[in-house]
């Protein structure tokens, strides 16, 4: 096990790498990431909201070892940053400049089957009336096209952040968290196109939606067994000040409906609001669940060897933070099992929030 810097600079923010995506094909390997101010704070994660936020991504060509930065080559209205309203002051965000009809519909079909395909959905904030919409790039990153439109699906908004299972050449499936009822984040869909994303159709809803103030189910990571069984995990929460765990459901049915398998973690300090999981499946069959430890200030991971119906004890792959603002980790798994998870980090509460890398064979 050995850790990989990707991204670091002092008196900058670098962070949410679960909010845009990894992407993969044979050695080559792109994350994407928000970067921003640092500022130290006494709550909340330590980004100087009066400054803007930019997207970034790094690129490894020999197997997360080594990386190098790049800019996020697409659309970006008014050039403001994606998916990071909420950590910024108003004059700042997106959703000043954008709403629900100012993406595109694709003018004829996305291949999703393109070799060098990659998608990333994006959104605006959080609360009510937010909207996503999603690029694709056939060049392995290095230039996305879109914005294209996502509907809110009747809903008060969706917040979405990338996690798709391409189905065919226009097909696909998308996870996204959508608002409640009462206007606030909270609950996780799932969707279908069959034209190449030009139209969607909702299918079902992945749990059933939360009904607290300041409950939510959202963030889902899914994957598709070999036999197809759907597999999602959701990051969960009881209340503003509550605790949070991860729920994992299951589909036999392409999406249509789901069942409730286990809670495969809990975390047991009250108010944190948790980490987004990260659900991959080992060339051996074994499933690999990852996520950020904000108990524990360290990114950690369980293993099951029975298709999610048991977890083993908490690993620990990187530890030694400074404080709980860290994780959003998003993965790889190479063809030799070897896993690629990616981060953000940090090792002292007063410094600055890093991107980084841990390579480990389960």
């Amino acid at each position: 096990m050995r850790n990989a810097l990707i991204f670091r600079d002092p008196g900058r923010f670098a962070g949410w790498p679960a909010n845009y995506g990894i992407w993969r094909w044979g050695d080559e390997i792109v994350i994407g990431f928000t970067v921003g101010a640092h500022k130290t704070v006494e709550r909340g994660h330590a980004i100087d909201k009066s400054q803007p936020v930019t997207n970034a991504q790094a690129r490894s060509l020999d197997r997360g070892a080594t990386w190098q930065l790049e800019e996020f080559a697409g659309a970006r209205p008014s050039g403001r940053g994606l998916s990071a309203d909420e950590h910024m002051n108003e004059s700042l965000r997106l959703a000043e400049v954008m709403d629900e009809k100012s993406a595109t519909i694709p003018s004829e079909p996305l291949d999703f089957q393109h070799p060098d395909f990659a998608m990333m959905v994006a959104r605006t904030g959080l609360k009510p009336g937010v909207f996503s919409f999603f690029y694709v790039s056939s060049d392995r990153c290095r230039s996305w096209a879109g914005p294209y439109r996502l509907p809110l699906f009747g809903t008060p908004g969706i917040a979405a952040r990338t996690d798709y299972l391409i189905q065919g050449e226009q097909s696909a499936l998308l996870f996204l968290s959508a608002n409640k009822g009462d206007g606030e984040e909270g609950k996780t869909i799932c969707v279908r196109t069959d034209d190449g994303g030009m139209t969607f159709e909702l299918l079902s809803s992945v749990s059933q939606e939360p009904s607290g103030k300041g409950d939510f189910a959202t963030m889902p990571s899914t994957i598709q067994l070999p036999g197809g069984r759907l597999l999602s995990v959701l990051r969960c929460r009881k209340g503003a000040r509550g605790f949070s765990w991860f729920d994992l459901y299951a589909s036999d049915d392409g999406g249509l409906s789901w069942r409730f398998l286990n809670r495969p973690v809990e975390f047991q300090r009250r108010g944190h609001a948790g980490n987004p999981p990260c659900l991959k499946q080992h060339p051996d069959g074994r499933l690999l669940l990852m996520y950020g430890n904000r108990d524990r200030y360290s990114i950690c991971a369980r293993i099951s060897v029975d298709q999610g119906a048991s977890w083993s004890d908490e690993i620990v792959l990187r530890g030694g933070g400074g404080s709980w603002d860290l994780g959003y980790v998003r993965a790889v798994v190479l063809d030799d099992g070897t896993v690629v998870a990616v981060y953000y980090f940090n090792d002292r509460p007063d410094g600055e929030r890093f991107i980084e890398a841990t390579l480990w064979k389960p």
